[in-house]
């Protein structure tokens, strides 16, 4: 029997020839990434659980702030203060200011064949250069700093056969929001999501992140891509080489398989508070909105702000709504400058932000109040996910949440 992208880089990892679903391995990982969401919280066990304290391999590891830059409070501000410290005293790689850690994350370090943990459930953005990057809890990320390993149970494959090519106005944040609407929020417990088919080769590198990174909204292990001539050509342009190229095998076994024809995708909606409980955005029209935020490691490219910056150039944001506009790097907002986008969104009335989780986080910049209702590029809706409880949130594409700033309520781009 045959394996998967995801089994070979697993085998090679434990140092096996084979694995199989069901299996546990211990593993060698090759990159360990962790924000300030739970870093302080690695540190303190770090310094007070341990009887023989010491890092693996500092080499492999990536700290990064991102999720309240800057801080928004002193309790914050010493989290970070705690990192940042163990950082410098450790030689560890450190971000601060730079962007989302998961863009970070894929314009410097993500190379194909590697197995790599975040302390992050959307590590899973990783496969979209055929990557095996997963989401672990602080005490997991704390064990592999120390030791260089894991265990890690070999898990289901779930092939997604794309077929055809999105069409005008229809964007990967569609496609992966259709298909968590069709698969469920827990449809792909513990499974690897990969994406593959002639479609599939349609698709960006940013398109692919988008539909990695959301793979953990349908409950999977991680999403994954093989790799191909425009990953090649991504890790030219980023002067990195490939760990190991890997493809599944025409005997592989996959738990299930599913077939989207990309050309009969359309603009979609998540409405409250499940990622699953989807709706054509035609059908949503209308819903009155007090905020709209275009960012986060799911849409914060340059690829977005420049869908964006179409739809809004040469109009302006409704007097209702806060439109929050978030580049998901420095680079990409350097490059936005130079393109003139952000001035396109400061003419219209948008808020631009320093490159950070913002809203998507729910507890920095942006946070909506009571009964409030906003429309996101961000990963989740969840209930109280970003402010208050009763509030509500609505995901969409950059599109769709561009055109709904401007008109003050759920729209299409077509209709502004």
């Amino acid at each position: 029997m045959g394996m998967t992208i995801a089994e070979k880089i697993i085998a090679a990892a434990a140092g096996v020839e084979s694995v199989k679903p069901g299996d546990i391995h211990t593993v060698e990982l090759d990159r360990l990434m962790s924000n300030d969401g739970t870093t302080h919280l690695t540190v303190d066990m770090y310094n007070n659980k341990l009887k023989n304290p010491h890092i693996a391999d500092t080499g492999k590891l990536v700290f990064i702030v991102d999720h309240n830059v800057p801080s928004d409070c002193p309790k914050t501000a010493a989290s970070q203060k705690k990192m940042r410290d163990f950082a410098k005293a450790n030689h560890i790689d450190f971000w601060e200011g730079k962007g989302v850690c998961h863009q970070i994350m894929m314009e410097n370090y993500v190379r194909p064949g590697e197995l790599i943990f975040g302390a992050d459930s959307h590590t899973c953005s990783y496969g979209a250069l055929g990557a095996f990057g997963t989401g672990v809890g602080c005490t997991d990320f704390l064990y592999g700093m120390v030791t260089g390993t894991s265990w890690v149970m070999v898990p289901e494959t779930v092939k997604f056969n794309l077929v055809g090519k999105l069409p005008e106005g229809v964007y990967a944040r569609d496609l992966i929001l259709t298909i968590i609407g069709e698969v469920g929020a827990n449809g792909c417990n513990y499974q690897v999501m990969e994406f593959t088919g002639e479609g599939a080769k349609t698709l960006t590198i940013s398109d692919r992140i988008a539909l990695c990174n959301m793979a953990v909204e349908a409950g999977a292990k991680t999403g994954i891509f093989e790799v191909d001539d425009v990953a090649m050509e991504y890790l030219k342009e980023h002067g990195r080489e490939p760990k190991a190229v890997y493809h599944s095998d025409p005997d592989a076994h996959y738990v299930r398989e599913y077939t989207f024809d990309l050309s009969k995708v359309e603009p979609v909606v998540a409405k409250p508070d499940f990622v699953d409980n989807l709706a054509p955005a035609k059908d949503v029209r209308g819903i009155k909105i007090d905020e709209a935020f275009l960012g986060s490691c799911n849409n914060g490219r340059i690829e977005d702000l420049r869908v964006g910056a179409q739809v809004i150039k040469g109009k302006k944001v409704s007097e209702k709504v806060r439109f929050l506009v978030v580049p998901a790097s420095q680079t990409i907002y350097r490059q936005a400058l130079e393109e003139g986008l952000i001035d396109i969104f400061m003419d219209a009335g948008a808020i631009v932000m320093n490159p950070n989780c913002s809203v998507c986080w729910g507890s920095c910049q942006g946070v909506i109040g009571e009964n409030e209702v906003l429309i996101s590029t961000g990963t989740r809706n969840f209930k109280g996910r970003a402010g208050h409880p009763s509030s509500k949130v609505y995901l969409g594409s950059a599109a769709t949440v561009t055109a709904s700033a401007i008109a003050g309520e759920i729209a299409l781009a077509s209709d502004v």
